[in-house]
């Protein structure tokens, strides 16, 4: 098991910035792809970022490229979100997420895990972008 806790989400004004962190314990977190997800109000869970074990290869959604940033801290069983320039389309819950495998799943739902994927969440963190 991993267990998984987001912190620093909150109100901002459009432009602003934030970082979120996820505080992972349990299993070797270390060797798990580390992952941003979001869902808005009325829509999906959606992928945001990931970063893989050693921090070698990242992925982000087109949305937010150029704008966040994931890394992680190995040494402290954390990854974090440097969210910039942000807009009111940003605002959602943001979940932390631990998978096993890279690259990633991106989709939420998840659709028929395997039984060699390992597959947990954090319980998210709000973040409200003002105009």
């Amino acid at each position: 098991q991993v267990q998984l806790v987001e912190s620093g989400g909150g109100l901002v004004q459009a432009g602003e910035s934030l970082r979120l962190s996820c505080a992972a314990s349990g299993r070797t977190f270390s060797l798990f792809t580390a992952s941003w997800f979001r869902q808005a109000p009325g829509k999906n869970r959606e992928f945001v970022a990931a970063i893989s074990w050693s921090g070698g290869s990242t992925d982000y959604a087109a949305s937010v490229k150029g704008r966040f940033t994931i890394s992680r801290d190995n040494t402290k069983n954390a990854v974090y979100l440097q969210m910039n320039s942000l807009k009111p389309e940003d605002t959602a819950v943001y979940y932390c997420n631990a998978f096993n495998i890279w690259p990633p799943r991106y989709e939420f739902p998840r659709e028929r895990l395997q039984d060699y994927e390992y597959d947990y969440w954090g319980q998210g963190t709000q973040v409200t972008v003002s105009s």
